[in-house]
């Protein structure tokens, strides 16, 4: 993944808060795997490392995806939608689970009969992931 220079980052149209919504997905299946925020630091170290990282809004400050539960996400390919306004990765999950909650993708919840069902297997124990 080439990252020569910075001009790119200015062409990214930042919300006022200085983020762009981003989605990680699976770059064989398809699959989308998360939804999160980038600021451009988070951006930049993201296309020279090859690795996802994203601005946490919680915790505020950057987040290494995998820092904890070790489920990294390798990025292939970066790519932006038309407006410049929403980044998507193409990328593989290492570990298999992108999600916090211990299943393959944060998208687990359908809306059947107007409730939400979890529809996606817990593939592992939060409580084994996170110490």
């Amino acid at each position: 993944m080439s990252a020569n220079g910075k001009a790119w980052l200015d062409e990214i149209l930042w919300d006022g808060q200085g983020l762009v919504p981003a989605i990680a997905q699976d770059a064989i299946t398809g699959e989308v795997l998360m939804f999160a925020w980038m600021n451009r630091e988070s951006l930049a170290l993201t296309a020279e490392t090859g690795n996802a990282v994203y601005w946490s809004r919680s915790r505020g400050r950057l987040w290494r995806k995998g820092e904890e539960s070790g489920h990294t996400q390798k990025v292939l390919e970066l790519r932006v939608d038309c407006d410049k306004d929403v980044v998507l990765m193409k990328i593989e999950q290492v570990g298999g689970i992108a999600c916090h909650t211990g299943r393959r993708s944060c998208f687990f919840n359908r809306l059947d009969d107007s409730c939400w069902n979890d529809v996606e297997p817990v593939l592992k124990n939060p409580k084994e992931i996170y110490k």
